[in-house]
């Protein structure tokens, strides 16, 4: 298991599995260890995955000072990862919460991304955020299933604020309720550092003027990929984040939700490969950005 040593000396892991071109990949949750993204659907048949543990998740060592659990403060995270692994450009594979962080990183160095691949994103960095209206909306796409008369009220309530989580509704984040998909969602406790979890989207974590203006010079194809029955995002807030790119294109997996890789494996692994292997990008060179603009998020 290959580390590495940020600026503030906390040792970050990271995971290689696969053959083939690396394809660097930023896990959600937020702050969930990326061992629960697996294979991703079978694409490490294709390509070499190098999976980060964020600061205080997996095998990463937690941090002196839990403030740099907040999105921002881990972008320069992510640039020394890439100089470890020796990538001049990377292919990088955001999820979920991930996506927040990989869009600040490609925000801040544009010229260090190659390909952008962006799965069911979280787009709070682009000021976008899925309301409870939208979650509600693709809940109900699922009336038919025979555990939505128990899982419904309870997603509203808890929307609501008027009750706690319930695993009661872990279903709607999954287009197949299967035993992979109860598998996934047992694990999650242990794999997610919760304390940092609630630090990642602190005040402070972005300024989405700032980063729609930084991302209008990214050169480099992004994909904004969104389940049909995910809420968050909804296909349509996924295509308004696909708009702020200069080259990005959207998709929408049929019957997936939050974790197309688990709902229908072949159809994401085609998907994300035909975007991967597509023509080779040209990169424009430029120097990184000067320290006081990395600062606004």
């Amino acid at each position: 298991m290959p580390t590495f040593l940020t600026t503030d000396g906390t040792r970050l892991a990271y995971h290689l599995r696969g053959e083939g071109a690396p394809l660097a990949v930023l896990p959600g949750g937020p702050m969930r260890a990326s061992a629960y993204l697996g294979d991703l659907g079978g694409l490490t048949a294709h390509r070499r995955l190098a999976l980060l543990d964020l600061r205080g998740t997996g095998d990463s060592a937690v941090p002196a000072d839990p403030e740099t659990y907040r999105c921002d403060r881990m972008v320069e995270d992510v640039e020394l990862w890439r100089a470890h692994m020796g990538l001049e450009h990377m292919d990088l594979l955001a999820h979920s919460a991930g996506a927040a962080l990989a869009m600040l990183y490609a925000a801040h160095r544009p010229h260090r991304i190659r390909r952008l691949v962006l799965i069911t994103p979280n787009p709070s960095a682009l000021g976008l955020r899925a309301t409870p209206e939208d979650r509600l909306a693709a809940a109900e796409l699922r009336e038919g299933e025979p555990w939505f008369a128990d899982a419904f009220p309870a997603f509203r309530a808890w929307l609501a604020g008027e009750a706690g989580f319930d695993d009661v509704f872990l279903p709607f984040f999954h287009g197949r309720w299967d035993d992979t998909a109860r598998a996934h969602t047992d694990a999650e406790l242990t794999q997610t550092n919760e304390e940092a979890g609630e630090r990642y989207f602190a005040d402070g974590a972005f300024t989405p003027d700032a980063t729609r203006a930084a991302l209008a010079e990214l050169t480099a194809p992004v994909l904004v990929y969104a389940g049909e029955l995910d809420g968050g995002p909804r296909p349509d807030l996924a295509r308004r984040a696909a708009q702020v790119f200069p080259n990005a294109e959207s998709a929408v997996q049929p019957g997936a939700a939050h974790y197309p890789w688990l709902d229908d494996p072949e159809h994401f692994r085609a998907r994300v490969l035909a975007f991967l292997d597509g023509p080779a990008p040209s990169v424009p060179p430029q120097a990184d950005r000067p320290a006081h603009h990395r600062a606004q998020g």
